[in-house]
């Protein structure tokens, strides 16, 4: 249900970016030149919002696959300055304006939770605590089973031992 929003705003931006470029320049010129220094074409507003689509569109449709959670983190990090770029409700002066911003920025928001449970979710396989956990048990268990085994032969060697040196 999450990758059809990221899909289809992310084709949009992809084939229509100028009309986002204005409204990214707030975010883009502060990552601009150090992502320029990755890319020289990466310093430019309107290939920000071009590599931000692409990463929008990929990751929407890798949501419906199995490689889900990492695609869930991509588009979590792609989403984040979207919505602080095109939604900051609070650089608005007109209250109508505002309003408006601050119900696209709180639905982003909520979206966000979304994609960070698709990030965290296991599909009911245990998670990697668990499984930690149980690793560390067994081999516990084992260390144990293991000593009190080696504890059983030393007695038994013992006794053997004393046995035979009443003979």
């Amino acid at each position: 249900m999450l990758a059809g929003v990221f899909v289809v705003q992310g084709v949009d931006a992809l084939t229509h970016p100028d009309p986002l470029v204005a409204r990214a320049r707030r975010v883009t010129d502060r990552v601009g030149p150090t992502l320029g220094n990755l890319h020289p074409t990466l310093a430019e507003a309107r290939n920000l919002v071009k590599v931000n689509a692409a990463v929008m569109v990929g990751g929407g449709a890798l949501l419906l696959t199995s490689l889900r959670r990492g695609a869930a983190l991509a588009v979590a990090a792609a989403l984040v300055p979207t919505t602080l770029a095109g939604h900051s409700f609070w650089e608005q002066t007109d209250s109508g304006e505002r309003k408006q911003q601050r119900i696209r920025f709180l639905s982003n928001v909520g979206l966000l939770g979304g994609l960070l449970l698709a990030a965290a979710d296991t599909e009911g396989r245990p998670g990697l605590r668990w499984r930690t956990g149980h690793l560390v048990s067994d081999a516990n268990r084992s260390l144990h089973q293991a000593a009190r085994g080696r504890l059983r032969a030393a007695t038994v060697g013992a006794a053997i031992g004393r046995g035979m040196r009443r003979k």
